[in-house]
């Protein structure tokens, strides 16, 4: 029987399998309890998840990390868990917050954050959260996180502010044009993983001074406004991400310009969270 271990986005759920000598990883489209109806989750898992089965695998325990399981939302994911995975003895379910602090920081003190289609942060005692900004989102906050560098990239492009032969080649690129976007996102569900998806553009012209600019603002503007309330400028500051991975330069830039210390930063938790639940099962 298998341990699965989740780490659920607002892009893409990594499905880690371990057990009796195997260890694989299964991906599917992100899952967020808080925003998708029970019956769309209940989909991707019947649709995107299971049919990638040995014949005969089951599962024994569930350690589901997600965006979206907030209190009013982990009943929900709980139950329909242990619904798909009959088999079970062990079904929890927790936010992604607690996953990136267990991954980077194990048992030990620190700041965790998040930097992936959103973004957040904790002050981590080793054990729980002992204290969390707000995200508010990527309409009210998630600073630094891939939907607003996104929404910045096409402000910046549309208004001017990067030069217009960027602005070509991302429509060239993209196969985008200004109203195409503006119908994705004011029309159409999930406008945050639209916005998400111009990362790989960003990254493609980092180069640009502009380009670059812009991300290190943005992630300024996370610390300034997630990391500098906790008041603990002596615990180094660690990132997991996609987007903390792909930007680690821009990322380090905005650490020192903050006056905070780097701790590690890395593209996913699945292994460190590997880690934690080795050492507490032994």
């Amino acid at each position: 029987m298998a341990v699965m271990i989740v780490d659920s986005g607002g892009t893409k759920t990594d499905w880690l399998m371990t057990g009796q000598q195997q260890r694989r990883v299964i991906e599917t489209q992100g899952i967020n309890p808080f925003h998708q109806h029970r019956d769309d989750i209940k989909r991707i898992i019947d649709g995107e998840l299971k049919p990638q089965f040995a014949d005969g695998e089951t599962v024994e325990r569930v350690y589901f990390y997600g965006s979206g399981c907030r209190d009013e939302a982990v009943g929900k994911m709980t139950e329909l868990l242990s619904e798909t995975f009959p088999g079970c003895t062990t079904v929890e379910v927790y936010s992604d917050m607690l996953g990136a602090a267990r991954a980077l920081c194990g048992r030990s003190e620190g700041i965790a954050c998040i930097l992936g289609t959103g973004s957040n942060s904790c002050l981590y005692d080793g054990s729980t959260i002992a204290a969390n900004t707000p995200s508010l989102g990527y309409i009210l906050g998630d600073e630094g996180g891939g939907a607003v560098l996104g929404r910045n990239l096409i402000n910046a492009l549309y208004k001017g502010i990067l030069p217009a032969e960027l602005r070509e080649a991302f429509e060239r690129e993209e196969g985008l044009s200004l109203p195409a976007i503006i119908e994705r996102v004011y029309s159409r569900p999930l406008a945050n993983r639209f916005l998400a998806s111009m990362v790989p553009f960003i990254t493609r012209h980092i180069s640009e001074p502009g380009v670059a600019a812009m991300v290190t603002a943005a992630f300024r503007d996370f610390l300034r406004l997630n990391v500098s309330p906790y008041g603990r400028p002596d615990l180094p500051v660690g990132f997991v991400g996609g987007v903390a991975s792909h930007f680690r330069k821009q990322l380090s830039g905005a650490l020192r310009a903050e006056g905070m210390k780097e701790g590690n930063i890395i593209a996913g938790p699945l292994e460190g969270l590997e880690a934690y639940h080795s050492s507490i099962s032994v």
